[in-house]
């Protein structure tokens, strides 16, 4: 280490830096000099790849569907990208947080039943939910998902049934709003609030400050008041805040809705982390491919399934499913009936009006879903309107797949008449 001593008496320098060998003409000075501007070429290569990571993620969250030759290619360059994104720009957002013990028991759900308004949303559901699962909830809106999270969550009793919790649970539950905050409280003593410091998996501590660093934001903000907060802002304080308090089962409703695409990363990294339970409710395809192990699907009228896989690909089954009963409405073999001695039945006049616009309803539909998609894929950066349009899309597709259902049942009323 002597640059004097190097100075005098080399002519080449070698240095062994992470595993590579790199090597230099000439003495000590020279190689400082070489060392200088392969860093600043390697921060700038960096600064780009974070630049181009961060716009393509935003757009694989809106939604990406590998339909296309050129779409597949994209997203297999988004994998290829992740990759090359240097780990000491990961490790800055490293939340392996303790959470506190948690034992064999987490909850165990037995012959659960729930209804509204005379509308069923659970009938004798029955789960185990064991340590380390990480559990995505998904089904249209208005199915019942929260509900069941508020009844883990013990904020919502079942009608009949028992919901038993392991006796060290500690949930943390990420709501759709925000409790209560105190708009004239500065942001560091909102976090305080829950904790001073927290512990990290290796026995470290981590200030309560460091942590609103971690969730970016910077230092010289931390005594700022919430009510100058923008309200994406508040929700990812309100995030850190929750998990200050070292929990280590994790209830997330919608947590994509209102979470920045910076934010949304540091929470991903933390859960990948994280040796507790997760369960989560959301839409966003691309979220519950990297948090969910398994799903649990409402199919409605009470009945839940459990799906072992990826959301993306519980979709993609789910639609050849449907696919392939409209398929098979169609090219129904007709079988010979006996007579019914009862009077005919025929059309009504609004069925048969319906019958006769219905395949024009469903190409104008799918026409729709395709410009949403279109306009969703030339969105850009703007996750508002990206997140707006997907649920018109969402519901676009609901849409669909009720004409189709009724597309197959009228297809097999037509039919009956005409046997009959």
């Amino acid at each position: 280490h002597d640059r004097y001593f190097l100075d005098a008496v080399t002519n080449r320098i070698f240095e062994l830096d992470g595993g590579n060998l790199y090597s230099y003409k000439g003495n000590y000075a020279a190689f400082l000099e070489g060392k200088a501007i392969r860093e600043e070429q390697e921060k700038a290569t960096q600064a780009k790849l974070s630049n181009l990571y961060r716009n393509e993620l935003a757009w694989i969250r809106r939604g990406a569907k590998a339909r296309t030759t050129k779409q597949k290619a994209r997203i297999q360059r988004f994998d290829e990208l992740e990759g090359k994104i240097d780990s000491s720009e990961k490790e800055s957002l490293d939340l392996s947080l303790a959470g506190s013990r948690l034992g064999k028991k987490v909850f165990e759900l037995k012959d659960v039943s729930k209804t509204y308004e005379n509308k069923i949303i659970l009938s004798d559901f029955t789960h185990i939910v064991k340590k380390q699962d990480r559990i995505g909830i998904v089904g249209k809106n208005g199915s019942g998902k929260s509900t069941l999270l508020n009844m883990i969550a013990g904020r919502i009793e079942p009608d009949s049934g028992e919901i038993d919790r392991g006796q060290t649970v500690k949930v943390a539950y990420y709501t759709q709003e925000s409790d209560d905050m105190d708009l004239n409280q500065r942001m560091l003593d909102y976090i305080k609030e829950s904790a001073e410091v927290v512990h990290t998996t290796d026995g470290k501590m981590i200030s309560a400050s460091q942590m609103l660093e971690r969730f970016l934001f910077p230092s010289h903000t931390h005594g700022t008041p919430i009510q100058k907060l923008s309200g994406g802002e508040r929700r990812r304080l309100y995030l850190l805040k929750l998990l200050m308090t070292s929990p280590n089962v994790l209830l997330l409703d919608e947590p994509t809705n209102d979470l920045d695409t910076q934010t949304l990363t540091v929470l991903e990294d933390y859960l990948e982390e994280f040796p507790g339970v997760v369960i989560t409710v959301s839409h966003d395809r691309y979220f519950l491919d990297k948090v969910a192990d398994y799903l649990l699907v409402f199919e409605g009228e009470g009945n839940i399934s459990i799906y072992f896989g990826a959301y993306t690909d519980q979709l993609e089954e789910a639609m050849k499913k449907k696919q392939a009963m409209v398929q098979q409405a169609k090219v129904k073999e007709e079988k010979p009936k006996q007579p019914e001695k009862t009077k005919k039945r025929r059309l009504t006049y609004k069925e048969q009006k319906e019958w006769e616009e219905i395949e024009d309803n469903i190409a104008a539909k799918e026409e729709e879903i395709d410009r949403l998609t279109s306009e969703i894929e030339q969105v850009g950066s703007d996750y508002t309107k990206a997140h707006n349009l997907s649920l018109e899309q969402e519901k676009a597709n609901e849409e669909l797949s009720a004409l189709l259902d009724r597309w197959a049942e009228l297809s097999e009323l037509i039919e009956e008449i005409e046997n009959a």
